[in-house]
């Protein structure tokens, strides 16, 4: 993202990359029905004594919640609908000054994993179930993560969610070493050292997460070390938001910028740029979502690039911070390098990623390069003067090495095609061959020889027409070419200038 922020340097002032919200789930090693079964047995119960056993640990987890708001004097809050708890509980904290501990307790009858006896031609067994039952929320200001809630499930099998917040995290952080900031709601709106504050900001994927985990978790969960003694959570990071804020100098620096950000990224963004973004190539057999979408809300507007489970959204906080932020659902649709086996051999290769918490590092790392890429993807925008200085010479015959090539024609339909053809998303990444080439302008298929090497002639002479207009170069020894600065910047105005501005000028006139 360099190119983006040597471009505004004038306008911002500092770079930050941190975790935003970040949801982990804990799951007992009972969250199966056979295992729930077994777990039964060992304890001496026959299935017919499950509803009465576990209605009664319900009980216990409740009154153990009850008891704990008691004690600590916090209010314990049964809620009929389903309101901003983390808003509410921030008023409760600031009505009571409360500015560590257990701020409240909300309990709200919510969806949850859990299991229910069948009855059929064989003996009772237990099946996995989704039913609505009772379901606590801890509210807590913590010394080190600010306010965070833990989430239990009062039904077997005791799942459990956690959520903390990075840059809650960063700000304590920072008190503590004496980096001045000045922080508005969940954006760091100054830095009075970004560089230390990067670094700080690094080291929140190296925390020992699950045993701070479990530490959450025994304050909520009255079973741990009694009826489910020897039983711990397994964690995984269910949500993760990354996000890359650009800090501007003012409102005011950022104000003229942001429609035009808005209206390049929803209008110029293709399903393959899209895919770029996320590290992934648009192939033929993908099966997915892929879409864009643009929301107005107060006080701005938001642009999300939905792929599956996963996005990426750029919207603006507070008018001077501007944010790009990749949110991981489905980390399977990326890759992480450890040891594993393949073919029947152990070898250390890349593997779909999982959930588990160890890999938060490696989120951390694909969230920060497909916000770079996306924010890499900005840097033509506003700034047209380049695209009208090279509109004359584009518009005009080149010779190169002796050789003189036709000028390009930026209206004509086949001189905009090879424009989009080349400004394919995944070419950004890999580059891309004659073929890549081909397959953007939809030529047929050859069926002879000789129509094969008529389409070869015919895509040489294109790419080197291309070349000699300074649009693409070639990458050092490879067959591989790649859009240049120049080619981006003028291929993009009038790709935009083609599809926006004269459709919109014509209608007017019309």
């Amino acid at each position: 993202m360099d190119a983006f922020i040597t471009k505004h340097s004038e306008k911002i002032t500092g770079t930050l990359s941190c975790f935003d919200r970040v949801l982990f789930k804990g799951y007992l090693p009972i969250r199966d029905p056979k295992s729930m079964a077994m777990f039964l047995y060992r304890r001496g119960l026959l299935l017919k004594d499950f509803k009465g056993f576990v209605t009664r640990c319900s009980a216990e987890v409740k009154q153990h919640a009850v008891k704990l708001a008691e004690r600590t004097k916090r209010p314990f809050i049964y809620l009929t609908s389903s309101p901003r708890k983390e808003d509410r509980a921030r008023e409760i904290a600031k009505r009571d000054g409360i500015t560590e501990g257990l701020v409240c307790v909300f309990s709200i009858v919510e969806q949850a994993q859990s299991f229910k006896l069948c009855y059929g031609k064989d003996k009772p067994k237990l099946a996995a179930a989704w039913p609505r039952c009772l379901c606590l929320y801890f509210y807590y200001i913590d010394r080190d993560f600010g306010l965070i809630h833990i989430r239990l499930q009062t039904w077997f099998p005791f799942v459990i969610q956690v959520y903390v917040n990075g840059h809650e995290w960063l700000a304590r952080r920072m008190d503590r070493h004496g980096v001045t900031y000045e922080k508005i709601e969940n954006a760091f709106r100054t830095l009075g050292d970004p560089a230390r504050a990067q670094r700080f900001a690094d080291h929140f994927m190296r925390l020992n997460w699950p045993r701070l985990l479990d530490v959450f978790a025994r304050r909520v969960n009255p079973h741990l070390g009694k009826l489910l003694a020897g039983m711990g959570y397994y964690w995984v990071i269910d949500q993760a938001e990354y996000a890359t804020d650009l800090l501007f100098r003012d409102c005011a620096s950022l104000r003229g910028l942001y429609p035009n950000l808005l209206k390049h990224a929803t209008v110029c963004f293709s399903a393959e740029d899209v895919m770029t973004f996320l590290g992934r190539k648009l192939y033929g057999h993908f099966q997915g979502d892929v879409r864009n979408e643009f929301t107005r809300r107060w006080p701005g507007a938001r642009v999300k690039h939905r792929m599956k489970g996963n996005w990426i959204k750029m919207y603006d906080k507070h008018g001077c911070v501007l944010r790009v932020e990749t949110v991981i659902n489905h980390p399977h649709e990326f890759r992480v390098r450890r040891q594993g086996i393949r073919r029947g051999r152990e070898v250390v290769d890349w593997f779909p990623m999982a959930k588990r918490v160890t890999n938060l590092w490696r989120y951390a790392e694909v969230a920060l390069a497909a916000n770079r890429r996306y924010i890499e993807a900005l840097s033509v925008v506003d700034d047209p003067t380049a695209s009208y200085r090279l509109l004359d010479q584009i518009c005009e015959p080149v010779t190169r090495n002796g050789r003189r090539y036709r000028a390009l024609n930026p209206l004509a339909p086949r001189d905009l095609q090879l424009f989009l053809s080349v400004l394919r998303g995944e070419h950004f990444l890999h580059g891309f061959q004659s073929r890549d080439f081909a397959q953007g302008l939809a030529c047929p298929k050859p069926s002879s020889p000789g129509q094969r090497r008529s389409l070869a002639a015919r895509l040489n002479r294109l790419l080197r027409l291309l070349r000699a207009h300074g649009l693409i170069a070639k990458i050092p020894h490879t067959r591989h070419y790649r859009p240049t600065l120049r080619g981006v910047t003028f291929m993009t105005a009038i790709i935009h200038l083609r599809k926006e501005d004269l459709p919109a000028t014509m209608k007017l006139t019309g």
